[in-house]
């Protein structure tokens, strides 16, 4: 996947005006499919986590959020996601073995989620979710969907980064927003604000405005301390490369170098070499997120391993404050007890 062009985190100017026509086109598909609506119904509660623009508002470390919330409430979750950047879901859905799955097969994401819950990659969500009741899941958790409209939601979950926040606030590719704003925020039943930002006041009248509730969370590295005075290599394929950096640099270290790859990039020998190179070289450590690491597991011997074996993983995870995890899987199933039954 391309990295998200810059302007479309700046105020519109000609580039996004140029596309206008071209996100006209976008936005016409996207709102249609939208109020179409979702005709397939699980027979377990459904909790959407989405987002309202393009790739790294913290949808994964949410769904994960929730699911916690759910294991402590004596829920049994399991996670339904579409496994981008993998092979698998296309046909049948695929239930994740975890520790034997790689991400050329399910993706990155799947390899997070699957060390908390069972999980299922599927592009048909209705057979993904049929699938994870029979595994004895008592609660769906989405990672993504919701533009796709496919699969009814209990409740709908948008998540927007505090910091990029809803960019430009035009559709693709003028923008980052996957289809119109009004009509997102009309079909979502809450918002949250992830991390810290000048974007979280923006986020909070807009939920004002839509009447819909608007929950915080804050960003956590459970592992920061260790990083803390540490000069490194930083390198990471994700959307938002630079979140990663300000949370290192949160967490006391030095970055001498670093390299952003393309979101879901699946790291070559070559990449794995140039990188060992270059920290040798400089005499840094070389540190990564959980999602670059996890595409790499599965790698045969070689610089991939290598890397992969080399890299140190600065964590990241919410925490939703005000108890929210737990609130929203409340609403969750009492929405789903009030769905009308045939």
């Amino acid at each position: 996947m391309a990295r998200a062009p810059a302007f479309w985190w700046r105020e519109p100017g000609l580039r996004s005006a140029a596309l206008a026509l071209p996100a006209l086109l976008y936005r016409t598909a996207a709102d249609r499919r939208l109020r179409a609506g979702a005709t397939a119904q699980a027979a377990i509660p459904v909790l959407c986590v989405g987002n309202p623009t393009v790739g790294g508002a913290g949808k994964t470390p949410t769904a994960l959020a929730l699911a916690e919330a759910a294991l402590a409430l004596g829920l049994r979750p399991g996670f339904l996601t579409r496994g981008h950047g993998g092979t698998a879901g296309r046909g049948a859905p695929h239930l994740v073995a975890d520790g034997r799955d790689g991400a050329a097969l399910i993706g990155d994401e799947p390899l997070l989620l699957a060390a908390l819950a069972p999980t299922v990659v599927a592009r048909d969500r209705g057979a993904g979710a049929a699938t994870l009741r029979a595994e004895g899941c008592d609660l769906a958790i989405m990672d993504d969907g919701f533009q796709s409209a496919r699969l009814h939601p209990d409740l709908a979950l948008l998540v927007v980064d505090a910091h990029r926040a809803l960019g430009n606030r035009r559709v693709l590719p003028a923008g980052p927003l996957r289809a119109s704003l009004d009509l997102q925020l009309e079909r979502a039943s809450a918002l949250l604000v992830a991390g810290e930002g000048e974007g979280t006041r923006a986020v909070e009248a807009l939920g004002e405005l839509a009447g819909r509730p608007v929950y915080r969370a804050r960003s956590l590295a459970p592992n920061g301390e260790a990083f803390r005075g540490l000069r490194c290599l930083a390198f990471s394929g994700i959307a938002d490369g630079e979140k990663f950096a300000r949370a290192l640099r949160g967490a006391g270290a030095e970055i001498v170098a670093e390299q952003r790859f393309p979101d879901h990039h699946p790291y070559t020998g070559e990449d794995a070499r140039s990188l060992l190179q270059e920290a040798d070289s400089l005499g840094l450590a070389l540190v990564t997120t959980a999602k670059d690491r996890a595409r790499m597991t599965g790698a045969g011997p070689g610089p991939v391993r290598g890397l992969a074996m080399r890299a140190l993983v600065l964590e990241h995870r919410l925490e939703i404050g005000e108890d929210g995890a737990r609130r929203l899987v409340d609403e969750t199933l009492r929405r789903f007890q009030a769905r009308p039954r045939s």
